[in-house]
């Protein structure tokens, strides 16, 4: 959990108008749902969220909010982000407990690069999900998903099964071992490939004709 806490006021004045009057007034306008009660309008000052978006720790993850003394652990849904000056416009808060299991996208870092034999070769990393969906505590999220590259030769790949995850933390997909990344050869290495493989017809393909010529000047 992010040890960030951020002041809420409930907006009297909703829909389009009411979301103006707040920007205007240096808020972000957002809404507070989830939780078994009913949907609350809400802004936040906007200097704050800026500096809670800095920290990297505001979209996905979970926070705290404060209004009137009384706190909530909420959850980041989303942030809708101005599409000139990249401020935030509105954002979506989810009430969650602490204990609570749900359902977050994590960042997968990749690391050990040095220690794979395949990339040494030459080899190149194809990621195929730089996020995983897992399920998790709210109150536990982690920060990102570790696969080690030790050990990995061209050809082979980084299947969910084989990562290692933090304790009650599972992976959202359950029907299918899918693949995280692979180590691919480069296309350096397949063009010189291909190259080779072309050289080599060729040359079976002239050794060839060479030889019908031969036989047909005998007989």
């Amino acid at each position: 959990m992010a040890d960030i806490c951020l002041n809420v006021e409930v907006r009297e004045n909703t829909g389009t108008g009411g979301a103006r009057a707040a920007r205007r007034a240096g808020l972000v306008p957002g809404i507070l749902y989830g939780g078994g009660l009913d949907n609350v309008a809400i802004s936040l000052k906007a200097n704050e969220v800026y500096k809670a978006i800095m920290s990297g720790d505001f979209i996905n993850n979970t926070i705290t909010i404060e209004h009137k003394g009384e706190k909530q652990l909420v959850i980041t849904r989303d942030v809708q982000f101005h599409p000139v000056n990249d401020q935030a416009m509105h954002v979506d808060m989810y009430r969650v407990d602490a204990d609570q299991i749900i359902e977050i996208d994590v960042s997968v870092n990749f690391i050990n690069h040095e220690q794979s034999p395949g990339l040494k070769k030459g080899g190149a990393l194809n990621v195929v999900r730089h996020e995983i969906a897992l399920m998790c505590p709210a109150g536990d999220i982690p920060s990102s998903i570790e696969v080690d590259l030790t050990g990995y030769e061209i050809g082979d790949s980084a299947h969910i099964s084989k990562i290692e995850l933090p304790k009650n933390v599972t992976p959202a997909i359950t029907d299918r071992d899918f693949t995280i990344a692979t180590v691919t050869g480069s296309r350096a290495a397949v063009v010189e490939a291909e190259e080779a493989a072309e050289e080599a017809a060729a040359a079976e393909a002239a050794a060839a004709e060479a030889a019908a010529a031969e036989e047909a000047a005998e007989d």
